[in-house]
């Protein structure tokens, strides 16, 4: 028995349980079943920290309260530190504001700029690019820069992600598209590229396809508990209009 036996065996059978039920659920056995029967309590840790607490929003986000009240102050005190001190990570941080603040064309420049020497192939930078990129409707450049980014974990629940695959989408590249819409797929969970595989549907004229989906997401709410349905509940809104609309679409056609 592990651990000596005693009370300690049933409760590691029930987490492993507990942790194969929930991949059994999010279709991610595969990745996880024998990882989960070789080595159940250290497998069963990394699986709650990895697949649970690291990507399901337990952990409430940060809110940065100066950008909300006034972003022009935050952009420029970041501006004035660029200015006495111009490191890779003080510009980055502007460029960052930059973007949220919806200025792509400075955001853009500065991490253009930044990717050199030692910081070359930063990740975020590179992330961030590929959002900026998508915002100015520059698709072809999104592609090779999410190409460079493609094998590495984070990449694979990322927003970029979901913007590599709206791009492909958009230069025409449809099947890969929907390839790439697939890969993000996954019970009670990934309500975003879910819901963003719907609305590709949607443009393809598959409506049967997208009221599955959307009608899936809409299905798992009550299965999720309050953290995460209320860090998903802007996707369950989008889905739920979107039913709606392709329920009216269907009553005219």
């Amino acid at each position: 028995m592990y651990f000596g036996g005693g009370n300690y065996y049933y409760l590691i059978l029930a987490l492993e349980a507990f942790c194969i039920i929930h991949s059994l659920r999010r279709g991610t056995q595969q990745k996880w079943l024998w990882i989960l029967i070789i080595i159940p309590v250290f497998g069963s840790l990394y699986y709650i920290y990895s697949e649970i607490l690291s990507n399901r929003g337990i952990r409430a986000p940060k809110i940065n309260v100066e950008a909300v009240i006034n972003p022009g102050a935050k952009i420029k005190r970041l501006e004035d530190e660029v200015r006495f001190t111009d490191t890779f990570a003080n510009r980055v941080k502007l460029a960052d504001a930059y973007l949220e603040a919806g200025l792509t064309d400075k955001a853009l420049e500065i991490y253009k700029n930044s990717l050199t020497g030692a910081f070359a192939e930063n990740e975020h930078v590179m992330a961030q690019l590929i959002v900026a990129y998508f915002e100015k409707g520059l698709y072809n450049e999104v592609i090779p820069i999410a190409q460079k980014l493609y094998k590495l974990p984070q990449f694979a629940r990322s927003k970029a992600h979901i913007l590599y695959a709206k791009s492909l989408e958009f230069t025409y590249q449809e099947n890969l598209a929907e390839n790439e819409f697939k890969l993000m797929k996954g019970r009670y969970s990934y309500f975003e590229p879910r819901y963003e595989y719907g609305m590709f549907l949607t443009r393809a004229g598959r409506d049967d396809d997208a009221w599955q989906i959307f009608t899936d997401m809409l299905n798992e709410q009550s299965q999720l508990s309050p953290v995460e349905r209320k860090s998903n509940k802007i996707w369950f809104a989008k889905a739920k209009d979107e039913l709606k609309k392709l329920s009216a679409a269907k009553k005219t056609a």
